[in-house]
């Protein structure tokens, strides 16, 4: 699937990944390719991207958001990046 993480001021992230981990408001849950559709609100914490860029795991902390996943995108628009 493809993946991109964008803050108001620019693109953290754009790739392909095959699962993505996220912060919700109620925990945290993951999406795989072929997701259903789905919009939540994001807290503070980490996205986990696995298959990512370079075919292995890589962290980033965000700064609350939220995500939008529909065939096979996932687009996570973050209030900000707390680190890498």
């Amino acid at each position: 699937m493809t993946l991109e993480i964008l803050t108001p001021d620019k693109t953290i992230y754009e790739g392909e990944a095959t699962s993505v981990t996220l912060p919700g408001t109620l925990g945290f849950f993951e999406i795989l390719n072929h997701h259903a559709p789905i919009i939540s609100t994001l807290e503070d914490g980490k996205v986990i991207i696995r298959g990512g860029n370079a075919g292995k795991e890589e962290t980033i902390f965000i700064k609350g958001g939220v995500v939008e996943a529909s065939h096979n995108k996932v687009v996570i628009l973050a209030e900000g990046i707390l680190h890498k």
